[in-house]
């Protein structure tokens, strides 16, 4: 079953073009990462994927919906890590993931467990702004999957995470293991051997310009690098 069609996606800002003509496929199930330069579009196709941001152009699906007309009935089955955590600041670890639990009709017992998985049980009750950077992230992980959804869109998601934090947070965002409820991914990288390591299919962006499009079979670390150069 078809996760993620794209075809044809075009976004832009103003007289800049963020995206352009860009189409890709992904199944259910599959991990699709996405290479590409600072400012190569990829934090704007997940936004999009996200239902964040409407596309100017092309036709996009996601779960089964045609995005944007369709955005509704795919929300709440989407879970993204972005470059901003998507927390209040003011609030503590366990208040912000109990908001986004109320938000998806998911148990505070949840809640609790995955404060634990991402080592962050003792420190709960401090407000966010008064944690260190690695700290917020693992709870933005933990918000991004709090509600276990189908999709999850992870935009580096072990920026600013030292290896400790690293071996919590990476079995809490691998794909599913549940063969009936496949878990489909989108992650942007920067790390060539990493990202091809979990990737099934490979999307390279340069000027929101899609370049390099295969099976990850298909590519080395050396075309990857190509990208950045």
């Amino acid at each position: 079953m078809s996760a993620v069609e794209v075809e044809g996606l075009a976004r832009h800002f103003g007289e800049r073009e963020a995206l352009s003509d860009v189409s890709l496929s992904l199944q259910a199930g599959q991990t699709l990462v996405v290479f590409g330069p600072n400012g190569a579009g990829k934090t704007t196709l997940l936004r999009v994927l996200a239902t964040l941001l409407r596309p100017h152009d092309g036709d996009v699906r996601v779960l089964g919906s045609r995005l944007p007309s369709e955005a509704w009935e795919v929300r709440g089955r989407i879970g993204l890590l972005g470059h901003e955590p998507l927390l209040y600041r003011e609030l503590t670890a366990r208040e912000n993931l109990r908001f986004h639990a109320r938000l998806h009709d998911v148990a505070d017992d949840r809640v609790e467990r995955q404060l634990e998985l991402v080592g962050m049980g003792d420190r709960a009750d401090e407000p966010l702004r008064a944690l260190s950077r690695g700290m917020v992230q693992r709870v933005a992980v933990a918000r991004a999957v709090l509600h276990d959804p189908e999709l999850l869109l992870l935009d580096e998601p072990r920026s600013n995470l030292d290896p400790a934090a690293v071996a919590m947070v990476d079995p809490l965002i691998a794909a599913g293991s549940d063969p009936a409820r496949p878990r489909t991914r989108v992650i942007c990288s920067h790390d060539p051997s990493g990202g091809l390591a979990e990737a099934d299919v490979v999307l390279g962006l340069r000027s929101g310009r899609a370049v390099l499009a295969s099976a990850a079979d298909e590519v080395g670390p050396e075309e990857i690098a190509e990208l950045y150069t």
